[in-house]
């Protein structure tokens, strides 16, 4: 054995306390209701509570902080909010527009609180993205209470501190999408198993079991990620006989499938026929969105009626990025979540060997042991999955890093008198002051004097670590609050650009703009992509290069009717490459974009040159054209509406189901958005859902029900997918084009269902 184990075991935990004490529960604090909030535990140091005040308190202010800049953010889930607030058959389901033609790609538990805040304060940014941000707040407390409860009040605040500044996660609790009430939810379900970890009170694994349900109901399998680990540590840990504790994770799994599938229930026995289609599936199903687009096709790849018709990536790299240990390293994700990482990892290691030789109900290593296998497991799939992956996903890592570093530096540091403790945290800091400095690098003329203070600050901090044992209390403890400074540096830095920064559409990251990444301008703000190089999911980066080459040979994919209104003859006459080199991920979009101007595709260099300088892609995604209509800013984005297309489009509006319907749900989003009326989404988010058919469509005009078909922007039935191509989309394009007349709108194509085209505009 080394030296160095042996000092890490003479620094092992103090002898057993008696079974009573143990378990026994922290005696509440006398006094008056209010007097107890403020004061806290009677063990604690009197800042304590207070400071756990102005931690939340700063947080509400961070996370609230110039919110409506952003708009809607992603209008994908803000339509649905709308709908939902004007329809409690779209609440119910979680449709995209209040005529219930097609829901969200999700099951709809994260836009219930939206939509009744938007019921009850009306439709704003503020209506939408005051939930997320609250729910921020109670993760943060959460989080807190779940680590004071067996450690310290210190504990509880670094932990509560480290996630409340991590960058993806300031990001995602000022945006609506899914992750900020998944997030609080796998918070409230670890606070409950570690409860239940105590003394086995069934309660806390049921109401652990009902978190882990509305989970499923929020971001459907990603929430049940993390249950394998904690199941198997309230099997092994938990102070009851092995068939009481069997006996309770079988009540708690049944109490999961109550709170998840009671909706999945009603919907799958719904008759088809009066529901709205499932978006993201390809035959109506949930189940198969369930298993399919939303589950194992994001491990595998294999996510049919996906951007680029599924496919996976296969020997280490995929259509959504290199995959690998490194992978949430790399320039991508590391400023989201690595910061903390390798900090992380280390005090994981210590906490455990430190706990070793407890006892089997030692709620210590218990809590090292759920906090790290949730981190384990979320980051092994994230680093390996081959199907769609974005940057902000890691907000699921977030909370578990934070326990950890908070639980780890904790505990290191009541055993600082031992050399062993010391060294580790003093490696813990070096480690972090050192990568920040890599982290901060990668944005090299933002801030450049930071990571040299963070590196030169963190490494002092990491010497006087050493030494802490020997220094008096206000020096040791100055040097502590040095290394805590340090370590939280950048990632606050990284916050706070963040939020001083409106973001938007469906693809959004933290931070500045980085080196071979995709923050800052061209990482989601609003308006979608931007151009650069840096913009764009993996494989479209390098924009400047092989999205250039791309444009300049055409789309081999363009003859499939790429974008409402032409494109066919386009691609015909396009180059062979354009679609693989400079389009979206797994190709099958056309480089250039000559096909949207006149059809022809007679100048496919010239304008594809265009479309990569405003966003890689037929007009700009996010570009000029994307915002405004054009090109295919309605994928990751929604269009601006002018004052004389909504005009246009409210006109009448009472008398039809749908006042429009466009291809893609982020186009048709914009102008529901703008109009406050049901805009029909053909084809769902990727335009890909066979639905509507085109009968059904037909139908529908037939009856009135639509007043026009948007023909600027979208999709256009692309992707390769069941619905794109020659699918339903692109039918239900050309049918339209071929019967109804042409109307422009202040630059925006319409199509007027109620009037039949003229031969000669046929002609």
């Amino acid at each position: 054995m080394t030296t160095y184990d042996q000092g890490l075991r003479a620094a092992g935990p103090p002898p057993p306390t008696p079974p009573a004490a143990h378990h026994a529960r922290p005696a509440a604090p006398q006094g008056s209701r209010l007097a107890r909030a403020w004061r806290g535990r009677p063990e604690d140091p009197r800042w304590a509570r207070p400071a756990l005040w102005v931690l939340l308190a700063v947080t509400t202010v961070l996370y609230l902080w110039s919110l409506g800049a952003s708009g809607y953010a992603n209008q994908f889930y803000s339509a649905a909010v709308q709908a939902g607030s004007e329809s409690w058959k779209a609440f119910f389901f979680g449709s995209s527009d209040a005529g219930n033609s097609i829901t969200v790609d999700k099951p709809p538990a994260s836009l219930w609180p939206m939509a009744l805040s938007v019921r009850v304060f009306g439709l704003s940014s503020w209506a939408i993205l005051v939930p997320e941000a609250l729910m921020g707040v109670a993760t943060v407390g959460v989080l807190y209470a779940a680590v004071r409860r067996r450690f310290s009040a210190a504990a509880g605040l670094i932990a509560a501190a480290a996630l409340a500044v991590t960058p993806v996660a300031a990001l995602m609790f000022r945006f609506n999408n899914p992750d900020a009430l998944l997030c609080l939810l796998m918070v409230s379900a670890i606070y409950c198993v570690l409860r239940a970890l105590e003394d086995a009170r069934t309660k806390w694994l049921l109401l652990a079991g009902v978190c882990f349900g509305f989970g499923f109901l929020t971001k459907t399998l990603q929430a049940w990620l993390i249950l394998p680990p904690l199941a198997v540590v309230y099997a092994v840990c938990a102070p009851a006989k092995l068939g009481k504790r069997i006996r309770q994770l079988l009540l708690a799994g049944v109490a999961m499938v109550v709170a998840g599938g009671w909706w999945v229930a009603i919907v799958e026995l719904w008759p088809k026929s009066s529901r709205p289609y499932i978006g993201g599936s390809q035959d109506n199903s949930f189940l198969e969105l369930t298993f399919g687009y939303n589950g194992l096709g994001r491990i595998n790849g294999n996510e049919t009626g996906s951007v680029g018709g599924g496919g996976g990536g296969g020997n280490g790299g995929g259509q959504w990025g290199e995959t690998g240990i490194d992978r949430l390293f790399s320039s991508d994700m590391g400023g989201q979540i690595a910061w903390l990482l390798p900090a992380a990892f280390i005090l994981l290691l210590a906490g455990i060997w430190l706990t070793w030789r407890a006892r089997r109900t030692d709620t210590q290593r218990s809590a090292f042991l759920v906090w790290g296998g949730a981190l384990l497991m979320t980051f092994a799939t994230f680093s390996f999955m081959s199907g769609i992956f974005h940057q902000y996903y890691n907000i699921a890592l977030a909370p578990y890093i934070a326990a950890i570093v908070g639980m780890g530096a904790a505990m290191l540091w009541e055993r600082r008198s031992t050399a062993a403790a010391s060294v580790v945290l003093a490696a813990a800091v070096a480690v972090t002051a050192v990568w920040s400095y890599v982290l901060l690098n990668r944005s090299s003329d933002w801030h450049p004097w930071l990571r040299w203070a963070v590196l030169i600050a963190g490494l002092a901090a990491a010497a006087g670590l050493l030494v802490a044992s020997r220094l008096g209390g206000r020096l040791a403890l100055g040097v502590a609050g040095l290394g805590l400074a340090a370590s939280l540096a950048g990632p606050i830095a990284y916050t706070l650009n963040t939020v001083d920064t409106p973001h938007g559409g469906s693809i959004v990251t933290a931070g500045p703009a980085v080196s071979g990444g995709m923050g800052g301008p061209g990482g989601g703000r609003p308006g979608g992509l931007r151009g650069g190089g840096n913009g764009g999911p993996p494989g479209m980066r390098n924009g400047n290069t092989q999205g250039q080459t791309g444009g300049q040979t055409g789309g081999q994919n363009g003859q499939q009717g790429m974008v409402p209104g032409g494109g066919q003859q386009g691609g015909q006459t396009g180059g062979q490459n354009g679609g693989q080199n400079g389009g979206f991920p797994g190709g099958g979009f056309p480089g250039g974009g000559s096909s949207q101007q006149n059809g022809q595709g007679q100048n496919s260099q010239g304008q594809g040159q265009q479309g990569n300088r405003q966003g890689m892609f037929p007009g700009g995604m996010g570009g000029e054209g994307g915002r405004r209509g054009g090109g295919m800013g309605g994928l990751l984005d929604g269009p601006s509406v002018s004052s004389k297309v909504k005009a246009a489009l409210e006109k009448n509006a009472s008398g039809y189901t749908w006042v429009a319907a466009a291809i893609g749900s982020q186009n048709a989003a914009g102008y529901q958005l703008a109009t406050e009326d049901p805009v029909m989404a053909i084809g769902g988010f990727n335009g890909s859902d066979p639905s509507p058919t085109l009968a059904q469509f037909q139908a529908y005009v037939k009856q009135g029900k639509i007043h026009y078909f948007i023909g600027s922007g979208g999709m256009g039935g692309m992707g390769g997918g069941p619905g794109g191509g020659n699918g339903t989309s692109s039918k239900i394009s050309s049918w339209v084009q071929a019967n109804f007349k042409k109307v422009t709108v202040d630059g925006t194509t319409l199509y007027d269902l109620t009037q039949k085209a003229s031969k000669s505009s046929k002609s």
